[in-house]
């Protein structure tokens, strides 16, 4: 039985983060670079908040509703 629950991450590396959004690791630094999503570096990583990823996602899904 394991005591601790499931911890969510706050931030994600751009390889999840391409995985959760549904796009090629290409296209996701693509995204970064127009600005769309912000990240930040925290040493040599390049990390996106998964808050971020959401609010990009809701974003586009309302752009782009029929």
């Amino acid at each position: 039985m394991n005591p601790h629950p499931p911890i969510n991450p706050l931030s994600v590396g751009v390889e999840d983060g391409a995985r959760l959004i549904g796009v090629a690791r290409s296209m996701f630094y693509e995204i970064l670079a127009r600005g769309e999503i912000e990240s930040f570096k925290l040493g040599r990583r390049r990390l996106v908040l998964v808050k971020e990823l959401e609010a990009y996602i809701n974003r586009q899904a309302k752009e782009n509703s029929r």
